[in-house]
């Protein structure tokens, strides 16, 4: 099985971490430009899986081995690939129905609600500096979203917001897979899983495209097996505290693809909101990399030298 870190590379891990913002953006771009084109969401997302899927394999086949791939909690797999399918419906969603720096702002908010999701799910005990991040992000909400002036569009509003609860319940679920499956598995299954969901849908949405129309589509099954590799090696590098606050720089790419591919920039709100937002994320990655370095001097002093410490 995979470890969680092969080594630590900081500078790696963060390259790749800055290339999979990068890819992640391209898909969202792709994503808003296909939804143009008139292509049905499920359509977009049996493509992206079902690309993936055929890169996740090739790459085991050529890394850990395809024996590595066989799951050893297979019923938690099903439970993450089906919230996985509703999170990445609603991401998409978000970027058909959002100027595209909107919708990445929104996504900014999926670590608030990761803190949240410590207490109620966890039991964590959340401590003044996590409390008092969400407040600020939640600041940084209000006045992205306007409310009581010219809001952007509220469905939108709902679906991004809904979108970030869902990435930080998943990724509450991919930390405890984590504990028993390794990443490319984890991947690996997750497309599986959705392929054959999405592809029921496409008797009833599926339709002819273009030449152009499929080029989107193919860029989009590339760009998202590009972004779960980039993310996935990223972290094999680097811890996630060291390389999360990388995932910011996606506003500065959507910023300019909004800007280059639609003609559109974000509005003032959103150029005060999203710093707001970005700080309170960095505000809990860095409380969240504090906690964990206390934790393993913890186990440090209360473990018997001659047992090897666990990663």
């Amino acid at each position: 099985m995979e470890s969680g870190v092969a080594q630590s590379r900081p500078l790696t891990a963060i390259g790749l971490r800055l290339l999979a913002a990068l890819a992640l953006t391209t898909l969202s771009m792709l994503v808003k430009l296909a939804g143009e084109q008139g292509v049905n969401l499920f359509e977009m997302i049996f493509w992206r899986q079902a690309m993936t899927l055929l890169v996740m394999i090739a790459f085991a086949s050529a890394t850990v081995g395809l024996a590595a791939l066989k799951p050893v909690r297979f019923r938690a797999h099903v439970v993450r690939s089906t919230f996985g399918i509703v999170g990445m419906a609603l991401v998409y969603g978000a970027v058909i129905l959002l100027p595209l720096a909107e919708a990445t702002t929104l996504n900014f908010t999926a670590p608030i609600w990761a803190v949240i999701l410590s207490m109620l799910l966890l039991k964590e005990k959340i401590g003044r500096y996590r409390w008092s991040a969400v407040a600020i992000g939640f600041v940084g909400i209000l006045i992205v979203t306007q409310p009581g002036g010219t809001p952007v569009d509220p469905k939108g509003i709902a679906v991004g917001l809904a979108a970030a609860f869902m990435v930080a319940l998943i990724s509450i679920q991919i930390q405890d897979l984590n504990k028993t499956e390794g990443s490319t598995s984890i991947v690996f299954w997750f497309c599986l899983l959705t392929t054959p969901v999405a592809a029921l849908a496409l008797p009833f949405v599926g339709r002819a495209h273009s030449p152009e129309t499929w080029l989107l589509l193919g860029g989009i099954g590339l760009s998202g097996a590009a972004a779960q590799l980039l993310l996935t090696n990223s972290l094999r590098y680097g811890s996630a505290a060291t390389v999360i606050v990388m995932d910011y720089t996606a506003l500065l790419w959507a910023t300019l693809y909004g800007w280059q591919v639609f003609d559109e920039l974000p509005a003032a709100t959103t150029w005060i909101g999203a710093p707001i937002i970005i700080l309170a994320g960095s505000i809990i990655v860095l409380r969240e990399g504090h906690l964990a370095r206390q934790a393993r001097k913890e186990n440090r002093r209360v473990r018997p030298p001659e047992e090897p410490l666990v990663p």
